[in-house]
């Protein structure tokens, strides 16, 4: 029996459309609720015009904000040599963790080590230790400088979790690939070169995606060892002003920077989900 259509829909596409703007409806109006909430309860709290002062104070605010994007340019900076080299290391741990020949058994310890150590580790005390301890051996100058030492504790501690997601994706590419692949005479580099990493790499990229976010906010880590950067630079404010509206600032362009990245993320995973499914 077929289905009746209206305007080119089945009954059953027309019944989901209805659900569908109804629970855009719902969902836009309680969260209209929400923030109407918000923008009469909070002001009616006793201390608002105290906190008012002390984090949105919008003198302030604009007196600081040009120059909190100055040294986001150090952040961004640091973010750009930093990532291309998490992504190289990353990607040799999860190949170290893969090989599969037993004289090359002790790259997977290797691998496996790293990944322990550095995902164990919190990255701020990696940032202390790498940060304050290579620069107090007395080395000369530039090899003492914190941008070069925090740089490398991040490097590290984000190479680890970047191995593991690269190599979720190549565990996910089924065996009988590979199978597939070495009896029509390819060697075991080249099975993992033109068939299992194209394959794990596109599979990986939205996880990715989220490591470069959280990469980007931990960058403001390294104003702890020394680099003023846009943390650093808000904290200069709030002590010269005596006013938190800086940190509001640096969470601002924070906000413009991530916000977008994460929607993108989740965009390519929502079409990642669909290719699948």
């Amino acid at each position: 029996m077929r289905m009746q259509t209206t305007g080119g829909k089945t009954r059953r596409q027309l019944y989901e459309d209805r659900l569908r703007r109804r629970s855009l409806l719902i969902a836009g109006g309680s969260t209209a609720l929400v923030i109407l909430a918000i923008f009469i309860l909070v002001p009616m709290a006793p201390g608002w015009e105290k906190v008012q002062k002390s984090f949105f104070n919008k003198e302030v605010f604009l007196k600081t904000f040009p120059k909190l994007l100055d040294a986001f340019l150090l952040d961004v900076a640091i973010f750009a040599w930093c990532a291309p080299l998490i992504a190289i290391l990353g990607l040799a741990v999860a190949l170290m963790r893969d090989v599969r020949a037993p004289a090359l058994f002790p790259l997977r310890i290797f691998g496996a080590l790293y990944t322990d150590i550095f995902r164990g580790v919190p990255v701020v005390l990696t940032v202390y230790l790498i940060g304050f301890g290579i620069p107090g051996l007395g080395l000369p100058r530039p090899w003492n400088s914190p941008y070069i030492w925090g740089s490398l504790a991040l490097i590290l501690t984000y190479s680890a979790y970047v191995a593991e997601i690269f190599r979720s994706g190549i565990t996910s590419v089924h065996q009988s690939q590979r199978a597939a692949a070495q009896s029509l005479g390819l060697a075991e580099r080249d099975v993992m070169l033109f068939v299992v990493l194209p394959q794990a790499i596109r599979r990986v990229v939205p996880a990715q995606m989220n490591m470069l976010i959280a990469l980007q906010k931990d960058v403001a880590l390294l104003s702890f060892i020394g680099p003023v950067e846009i943390f650093r630079q808000a904290g200069v404010f709030k002590s010269l002003l005596a006013n938190f509206t800086p940190y509001v600032g640096a969470a601002v362009i924070f906000l413009c920077v991530t916000i977008p990245a994460t929607r993108y993320a989740d965009y390519l995973m929502n079409k990642q989900n669909r290719e699948r499914s």
